[in-house]
C-alpha cells in the first residue's frame, strides 16, 4: 500500500470543502419567480483565497512526524439582478456606475431598446406609405 504524503491530505481535504462552497449555483444564484411572473435572477462575485503548508520533521523513529495547515476564505458580494418580465430583461445592479466604462455598459441595454424601437417604427412607417398592388 502507498504511503500518502500528509500534506498531500490536507490539500485534498481542504479543496473538496472549498469545492462545496463555491460553485456555479453561488455566482448565479436560482431564479425566484413573483406571483405576477416576473423571474428574478441573482448574480454574485465570488472570490476566496487558500493556503496551505507543512513540515516533515527529521527524527531518528520510524514514524515521522508531520506538522501542517491550511485556510481559505470565501467572499460573496451580490452584483445585480435580472430581472425578466413580459419578455423583456433588465439588469439591476446593486451599485452605482464609478466610472466611464462602467456607465456605458450600463447604457447598453436601454441604447439597444431604443434603436430596435426606431428600426421597427421606420419598418412600420414604410410599410404604411408603400402603394397596395
Amino acid at each position: 500500500m502507498e504511503k500518502k504524503n500528509p500534506l498531500g491530505e490536507v490539500l485534498d481535504t481542504s479543496l473538496e470543502k472549498l469545492k462545496k462552497l463555491v460553485d456555479v449555483n453561488t455566482i448565479i444564484g436560482d431564479a425566484i419567480t413573483t406571483p405576477d411572473g416576473t423571474t428574478i435572477i441573482p448574480v454574485s462575485k465570488v472570490s476566496f483565497g487558500f493556503a496551505t503548508g507543512g513540515s516533515e520533521l527529521p527524527t531518528s523513529k520510524p514514524s515521522t512526524p508531520f506538522g501542517g495547515g491550511s485556510g481559505g476564505g470565501v467572499t460573496i458580494q451580490p452584483l445585480a439582478f435580472l430581472v425578466i418580465s413580459n419578455g423583456n430583461v433588465k439588469l439591476l445592479q446593486m451599485q452605482t456606475a464609478d466610472n466611464t466604462a462602467d456607465r456605458i455598459v450600463n447604457m447598453m441595454p436601454g441604447m439597444v431598446d431604443k434603436v430596435s424601437g426606431m428600426i421597427s417604427d421606420y419598418k412600420a412607417k414604410k410599410t404604411a406609405e408603400e402603394p397596395a398592388l
